[in-house]
This record gives C-alpha cells, structure tokens and sequence, in this order.
C-alpha cells in the first residue's frame, strides 16, 4: 500500500468536530463506534469500514490491519513502560501500526523529542490517530499512570475542550499511512530531514506470519545503531498463526537484532513484551 504523509489541519478544532471522547490509562481516545457511525456516513474514503463491519472482522489483510480497536497488548505496554520507569526524554520516536496512537501519546507526555505515528490505512490516522493526539495535547492531565488493570475508571463521555491554536507539542508529530516497507522508503528518500529512530514502539502488529519479513527490514531500517524496539503481543493468534515466539524465532534466524522478553502477562489469553536492539549496539 502506497506511503502517504499527513498534515495536521490548522483547524484542530475540526478535527475534533463530532467526536466523542473517552479515556483510559489517563490517555483521551476517540469513541471509535461513534467514528464508525460517521465513517458508514461517508467520511471514509477506503471504505474500510463498510467492508469490517460486512465481512464482520477486525482483519481483511491488504485492506484493513485492525486499527479501528484499541487492542490489550497496548495496555500492557503503557503499564511496562511506567513500571520499568521507561524514559522518553528528548528521545526520537515511531509509534508503528500505531492505531489509536496511544504508544505515541505517552512518549509525547515523557517529553520526546519527536514522536512519529504509522497505519497502514489512511482513514485510521485522519479520523482516529490525529484525532486522539490533537485531543491530548489540548486537555488538561499528565503521566502514564494507570489502574491496575491498565485502565482508569473511565468519566462520562465528553467533548474535548476548544483548541486555541496549534500546540507547541503538535510541531513535534508527523504521521504516515501505508506498508511498512513505503513508509520506510518514503522516510529514507526524503527531502526533509530524517534522523532514525531511538525508540520504536509497536503492539499488536506480528498476527500474521507474512508481515514478518517486511516488519523485520522495517525495523533494522529506520531504529538507531543505539534504539530499542519495544513490541507487545499476544504469545499466539489463532486464526492467523503468529505470536511472539514464532516472531522471536524468525529474529534469532536474521541474527540482525538480540530479543529478550522482558514481561509475560499470564492473566487471560498469555500475553509478552519484548525488548529488541541491534546485535552490535552497546
């Protein structure tokens, strides 16, 4: 699918027209069946979200990658990075497969530098991802962290306060849809400047086995000779046949980057975090 960047509209309070909000883990989210209702009414240009809601799945691989839901893996990950005492300071940032953006999100309320957001589709980063970011940086609140289900007491729904003018916070973002692969070339191939990653986060993104080549390339691509990938992700998925251990052998087989698997989550369906980073880096 074709790389495309996105600008932020000079409007922010457009953006958030007709948008509900919700909150969790101290983060603002868009209600995304409140998005859905208005994608079915025709501001979804690929469609995506006629053909979810009629084939009844969260998938159609090529055409739709699940960024309609906030899946639990970027729960556990919000909570791993407040437990772990993750520091975002001043640190180069790619939200990957980034949905609701919420990976994003925190990295951006620990004070990084940049914070870059990729979906594979299109109608994802304009009427979810822009949204929840724009949303976060014009309330109020601040920190990461949670209860201890990874989710606060949701308040009523609510619209987001007015937008003045553009954040400051907002100058740091860019956001991209499309493959792993043109995302990562349109980068590289850029006129405007591009320094690699430090940190890239990713949840949910290594269900399907197919994606693993074009992921793995990705990923050695734009992270820093010194970056760290934190990935979280369900230990299998049935139905499509990937998970993290299967991930995690197709990594040592490149022999591009050392794993470690710093959290299991046992409750449910058994859930990890991995660390990765560059074989060679210190």
């Amino acid at each position: 699918k074709a790389a495309k960047e996105h600008d932020i509209p000079e409007d922010l309070n457009k953006i958030l027209e007709n948008k509900v909000m919700e909150r969790a883990s101290e983060l603002y989210y868009v209600n995304m069946s409140v998005v859905e209702m208005t994608c079915l009414g025709g501001a979804d240009g690929e469609g995506i979200v006629s053909q979810s809601v009629s084939s009844r799945s969260d998938l159609i691989p090529g055409v739709y990658e699940g960024g309609l839901k906030i899946w639990e893996c970027t729960f556990d990950l919000i909570d791993y990075f407040s437990e772990a005492e993750i520091q975002f300071t001043n640190k180069t940032v790619l939200d990957l497969g980034c949905g609701a953006g919420l990976l994003g999100i925190v990295a951006l309320r620990g004070k990084a530098e940049k914070v870059h957001f990729q979906d594979y589709n299109s109608t994802v980063i304009d009427e979810i991802t822009v949204p929840n970011v724009v949303a976060n940086c014009i309330n109020e609140g601040n920190g990461t962290g949670s209860g201890g289900d990874g989710k606060t007491s949701k308040p009523p729904l609510k619209r987001p306060k007015k937008a003045e003018r553009l954040p400051d916070v907002l100058t740091k973002c860019r956001f991209f849809s499309g493959g792993w692969s043109e995302v990562s070339q349109l980068l590289l191939t850029s006129n405007k400047p591009f320094s690699k990653y430090e940190m890239i986060l990713t949840s949910e993104t290594i269900y399907n086995p197919d994606y693993y080549s074009a992921l793995h390339d990705t990923l050695a691509q734009l992270l820093d000779k010194n970056g760290r990938v934190y990935l979280a992700s369900k230990a299998h998925y049935f139905g499509v046949g990937g998970g993290i251990h299967l991930f995690e052998e197709f990594v040592v087989e490149r022999n591009v980057f050392r794993t470690s698997i710093v959290k299991t989550i046992d409750k449910g369906l058994q859930r990890c975090i991995m660390e990765m980073a560059f074989k060679d880096s210190s």
